[in-house]
């Protein structure tokens, strides 16, 4: 009996078996993320696009749409900082302490966000020196867009970091060694050499990041509760109280399109990276 007839009897399964588990498996998707997904979208058009768009519309829903976009545009950026530095000296460095700081920046994946949330509310306000001192100053975080972007921060900045580091540490410093003899200073190795092996895996983690910034719901909501100021995330949940059943879902509709959308481009970025290494 050939190998390949050996592989082909150890690995193929019963049609029955298989054909089963795809089922559960697709019928497991649709249960639990088409059909919610469909039915957000159908209840948001219920009473038709007149309705839909008048909640668009108003005040409340385009003051948390911009708090939602101020919020992303500072903490997505900063947290690519933070990710492409902690993945650069992690991947290309020794040094002690390494596996302490990759430890770190896997605690907001095991720390809920409703405790990251409580966290910043004990540091900065005005029941600590130092909210006390800050208050003084005139800066309030508490209550306000800087404190739902550190609690954004907070919860999401793994993301980055956590898609560069092993595409670095796979890497290894050759390149960039070969690039220092031939007479690059740090900076144009760094552009030229180390962010274009990356900028596929830089990309996907920064969708990721926008995505999941887009979404924080329990951070912010400590953070930002009892304010003035409601990120889109925390006006569905007011709107689902009040007397609009339209209201919530056609506000949860835009971040299902933003769901949708990092899905689509989720699957070109793997697509176009599988690519590239099946051509190298």
């Amino acid at each position: 009996m050939s190998s390949q007839s050996i592989t082909r009897s150890n690995t193929d399964e019963p049609p029955l078996v298989k054909w089963g588990l795809i089922t559960i498996a697709v019928g497991y998707m649709v249960l639990f993320l088409v059909l919610p997904l469909i039915l957000v979208f159908y209840q948001a058009f219920e009473k038709g696009f007149g309705e839909y768009w008048a909640v668009l519309s108003r005040p409340d829903t385009l003051r948390a749409i911009g708090m939602t976009l101020t919020t992303v545009v500072i903490a997505v950026p900063l947290n690519i900082l933070f990710g492409l530095v902690a993945a650069w000296c992690i991947g290309k460095f020794k040094f002690f302490g390494k596996s302490f700081l990759i430890s770190l920046i896997d605690l907001p994946f095991a720390v809920s966000p409703v405790i990251a949330g409580l966290l910043f509310v004990i540091l900065f306000g005005l029941r600590s020196p130092l909210g006390i001192w800050l208050d003084e100053q005139g800066i309030r975080i508490v209550y306000s867009t800087a404190g739902a972007v550190l609690a954004t921060m907070f919860v999401t900045f793994p993301f980055v970091a956590r898609e560069l580091i092993p595409i670095m540490q796979s890497q290894g410093t050759e390149e960039e060694l070969a690039a220092r003899v031939l007479g690059g200073n740090g900076w144009q190795i760094f552009f030229r050499v180390t962010l274009p092996n990356v900028k596929w895996a830089l990309l996907y983690g920064v969708i990721l990041c926008n995505a999941r910034a887009m979404g924080e719901y329990g951070a912010v909501r400590v953070v930002c509760s009892g304010g003035k100021m409601n990120t889109m995330p925390l006006l569905i949940e007011e709107l689902y109280h009040g007397s609009n059943p339209v209201a919530p879902f056609a506000v949860s509709t835009l971040l299902a399109l933003v769901a949708i959308l990092t899905l689509i481009l989720k699957t070109l970025i793997e697509k176009k990276t599988l690519n590239e290494q099946e051509s190298r």
